[in-house]
């Protein structure tokens, strides 16, 4: 009888797909970093595209044959990225004004997501870094809280471009995790 492993975001043979969205949002985060003239409104209805691409994702990965013990967590993310995503994309005025909200509101879920997950994963070699990762995504989280309360646009300008390179880092470390061990 095989032992029955099983970690909590599960494998997929659509890994690669998680990567490509990592990697599109350390190049977005990028060139926010370097041009910041193309503004706080691009930049949200960026952010909302590339949240409605990882919510779709995710949805793929939680409802596909593949998927891990804890399949619900990826649903669940896809719906509120998905979401959230589409209230951005949908009105410029809105993202504008709760941008800073709905980015915190984010990290903190992933964050959450990211510091249980490390305690599932305690077998592992690298457990502590999702650790590290959730408490790091809670923390940009928070700041993106503060940002809003001020309405400073300069910092809710730095954090976007930070968020973008540093989830896109994070999802394409999940990515990798979702590769199928052979």
């Amino acid at each position: 009888m095989k032992p029955f492993k099983t970690n909590f975001i599960g494998q997929s043979s659509a890994w690669w797909i998680v990567l490509l969205v990592g990697i599109l949002m350390v190049i977005c985060g990028f060139a926010y970093w370097f041009w910041p003239q193309i503004g706080y409104a691009v930049s949200s209805q960026i952010f909302g595209w590339l949240l409605v691409l990882t919510g779709v994702v995710q949805l793929c990965v939680g409802s596909g044959p593949n998927r891990g013990h804890d399949w619900g967590w990826w649903v669940v993310g896809g719906v509120l990225d998905i979401f959230i995503g589409f209230m951005l994309v949908r009105s410029i005025i809105l993202s504008e004004v709760v941008f800073p909200y709905f980015i915190a509101f984010i990290f903190i879920y992933w964050g959450l997501s990211a510091f249980i997950n490390s305690f599932a994963d305690r077998s592992r070699r690298y457990w502590w870094l999702k650790l590290i990762n959730g408490i790091l995504m809670l923390v940009i989280g928070f700041f993106f809280l503060e940002a809003g309360w001020v309405q400073n646009m300069m910092m809710v300008s730095f954090l976007t471009s930070i968020a973008f390179i540093y989830w896109g880092f994070t999802i394409s470390m999940m990515g990798c995790d979702l590769r199928p061990r052979e």
